[in-house]
């Protein structure tokens, strides 16, 4: 070895010229995290249901239809017609399950999101059917944040959880439904931000979202029922550690809670009974439900027929899909019970199913009406969550594409309502 080529070993190497990052480049990459770590629930929400209507556009076209006309069927012209005209000049063409129409046949549906689908309408340039869409699609993102904060608040939860629970609320059954011109996906946001107030304790505001959910859809009775039992619940816990006073919160939530549903229930009733008394009015929805839909509530009998008829010699995928439905939510409870969900959540999720196996109605709705019930899916996520990022990536997206095609399945080749 030569002394020049010693000399190179011991001597110092000179480090590198290296041009100097912009100063402006860690500001730009800590705002770029934090936009999408704001924007998240949103981007998870939309990725999926975007697949799920890509899907229907594909099979839409394959059966000689169209993805718009799919996603404004059946209660969704309901909802249309109800949001331009109101209950008094609905389209006279729009009729009951039987074919027929009396000026109180509107009245079944809850006027909600017509209401806000009117409003939108009203003040801006959109058509009536392009509002409808914003309003599913912005209560949608709403109900995904709000996911995310009870998949954070639930115990052992995070917002990976939350996240997770948000694809699963977009891929379930019949999470078509959220991108239709129906009510479901509003009535979801007031529920999921409803029980993000019980977990926090903030009962005032939740006994308003209580409200204004119970004005959407007659699903909200289970969240009546859980708000309500929640608030309960903490008034006395409260009374009995620290006097009356802090009690009154939870009291007030539970004033609130009702106004919504009882309300329109009591106006409703009044229009289908008119003589008869406000006990008796209430009872006037049921009774319009009943008479135009064949739906009330029969313990289930109807549901049972229907799942051992599916079972037994149904050919129909769809059929036999809604059993299969119905059987994993029942599983769900179990699983519930099993991880110890909170109990308000749990209770939600279960007079949801509760009141969907025990309705003599549709029975090929049955998925479609499980769709609030989206706290049995948190056991789900929690599972997930642990699971290696490879692993709850491959589920969800065959989760999305399954739903995608039952979804679109049940619009454009499935004959009857959904």
């Amino acid at each position: 070895m030569s002394p020049t080529d010693t000399a190179a070993l011991v001597e110092p190497q000179s480090p590198p010229r290296v041009s100097p990052a912009p100063a402006g480049a860690p500001r730009r990459d800590r705002a770029t995290s934090r936009a999408l770590l704001a924007f998240a629930p949103a981007l998870v929400y939309l990725v999926v249901r975007h697949i799920g209507v890509l899907i229907l556009v594909l099979l839409a076209g394959q059966n000689n239809t169209t993805a718009h006309r799919s996603l404004t069927a059946w209660d969704g012209q309901w909802y249309l017609g109800i949001a331009t005209g109101g209950y008094g000049s609905a389209p006279d063409w729009l009729l009951d399950a039987h074919g027929q129409r009396t000026p109180q046949t509107p009245l079944a549906f809850f006027p909600g999101y017509p209401t806000v689908t009117g409003w939108l309408t009203d003040v801006s340039w959109m058509a009536t059917d392009t509002a409808a869409f914003v309003v599913s699609i912005l209560a949608g993102i709403a109900g995904a944040y709000a996911l995310v904060r009870i998949g954070t608040l639930v115990r052992g939860g995070s917002r990976r959880v939350g996240l997770i629970l948000v694809a699963l609320f977009a891929a379930s059954p019949m999470g078509v439904v959220l991108s239709m011109t129906y009510s479901e996906s509003l009535f979801c946001a007031l529920a999921a931000w409803s029980l993000v107030f019980v977990l926090r304790r903030q009962w005032v505001w939740a006994g308003v979202l209580c409200a204004l959910a119970g004005l959407v859809r007659p699903t909200g009775l289970a969240l009546l029922l859980a708000v309500c039992a929640a608030a309960f619940a903490c008034a006395v816990a409260v009374r009995r550690r620290g006097g009356l006073r802090p009690a009154l919160r939870p009291l007030g939530g539970l004033l609130l809670a009702p106004m919504g549903m009882v309300g329109y229930l009591w106006w409703a009733g009044a229009q289908i009974r008119q003589e008869q008394g406000a006990l008796a009015q209430l009872g006037g929805w049921s009774e319009l439900q009943r008479d135009g839909w064949n739906s009330e509530f029969d313990g289930g009998a109807a549901t049972l027929r229907f799942t051992g008829e599916a079972i037994a010699r149904s050919e129909s995928v769809h059929e036999v899909g809604t059993v299969l439905v119905l059987l994993a939510a029942v599983a769900l409870v179990v699983v519930g019970f099993v991880r110890r969900l909170e109990w308000p959540l749990l209770a939600y999720g279960l007079g949801v199913l509760i009141m969907d196996l025990g309705s003599n109605g549709l029975m090929n709705s049955k998925a479609r009406l499980l769709l609030p019930a989206f706290t049995l899916l948190i056991p789900v996520a929690l599972g997930l969550a642990k699971r290696k990022p490879a692993t709850t990536l491959t589920v969800l997206v065959a989760v999305t594409v399954v739903s995608g095609w039952f979804g679109a399945h049940a619009l454009v080749t499935w004959p009857y309502a959904i």
